[in-house]
């Protein structure tokens, strides 16, 4: 978790610093999109402290009241910080860019928002070349979605994807300020604080499906479950995998509960055995896996209480 960490630092100083000459500017220059543009850092600096508070409190060991650990603590946090981008970030921008172009007003000083915006630009594009490689890392050769889609750290692509908008958020207001004044109007000022709006209601809106679903229990890749599968099955005495479930308590941190079908004739102490051979393969294959749950149960019995859900979703029979 520490190039997590080293990103959301990265972020935080960056946000920090533009965010209080964002102000300036908008204050001594009237822009709509440039007060957008403040606002919008204000919101990416409280991110970043909330997304630190979750690492943090994620990193708090089991209690009898937790005793699977606060790990979710980190989706938990990541989901607040796309509902302040969407509620704080986007509603205001699109709320003060309408204003703005009811009551157009000419820009004053707009040296000061090109001098501002370039800087932020700068600042902004030093932070999301971290993400990015941070990201670029993590990914693996994967397409980028699919790397998203795949991520149980969801710290590096919410800054990446919060420093993107950023970017685009600047050019946008950049652009607004440059028609205002080239083409002598003023609406067009609020119109680009609506385009800033918009841009952290798409991130927002993005950044929550994600979080909502690592929030709700997310499985294991793939290849894991299937080299879990095969360090069970290659154990002399198990006869079936009844059923595998895997779920993510956060980054590094894997739930697996394996029900087994045993050797009818094998001894209770064999039995004991096995099961410590499994689980001390399985964490040493995976020292992500922290929880291992296994059952020794017959294959008709297991089934027989739960039966298997079908393509259908209906259960059916074993």
């Amino acid at each position: 978790m520490a190039h997590s960490r080293t990103v959301i630092f990265a972020a935080l100083a960056g946000n920090s610093a533009i965010a209080v000459t964002k102000f300036a500017a908008a204050f001594f220059t009237g822009s709509s999109a440039m007060m957008s543009e403040a606002i919008h850092s204000v919101v990416d600096t409280g991110n970043q402290l909330l997304l630190l508070n979750g690492l943090r409190r994620a990193a708090k060991p089991p209690t009898e009241r937790h005793p699977l650990g606060y790990g979710l603590q980190l989706y938990f946090y990541t989901f607040v910080v796309a509902v302040l981008i969407f509620g704080v970030g986007a509603v205001v921008s699109v709320l003060h860019g309408v204003e703005r172009i009811r009551h157009p007003e000419p820009i004053e000083n707009a040296w000061i928002n090109y001098l501002v915006l370039g800087l932020g630009i700068l600042f902004e594009g030093a932070v999301w070349l971290v993400a990015l490689k941070a990201f670029n890392q993590e990914r693996a050769g994967r397409g980028w979605l699919a790397a998203v889609r795949s991520s149980k750290d969801p710290t590096v692509f919410t800054v990446l994807f919060e420093d993107t908008a950023a970017l685009l958020g600047l050019m946008v207001a950049m652009l607004g300020v440059f028609l205002s004044q080239t083409l002598n109007m003023p609406v067009l000022d609020g119109a680009a604080s609506v385009g800033v709006g918009l841009i952290l209601g798409v991130t927002a809106f993005f950044l929550a499906a994600e979080s909502q679903s690592l929030l709700t229990g997310e499985a294991a890749a793939p290849h894991t479950r299937a080299e879990i599968k095969a360090i069970a099955g290659a154990q002399p005495g198990v006869t079936q995998i009844n059923e595998l479930l895997t779920m993510h308590f956060g980054p590094r941190e894997i739930l697996v509960a394996l029900s087994l079908d045993f050797d009818d004739l094998m001894p209770a102490g064999e039995v004991e055995r096995t099961v410590n051979r499994i689980e001390s393969a399985i964490k040493a294959a995976h020292p992500d896996v922290t929880r291992i749950f296994i059952e020794a149960q017959s294959f008709e019995a297991h089934w027989g209480e739960s039966a298997p859900i079908s393509s259908a979703g209906s259960r059916s029979d074993p």
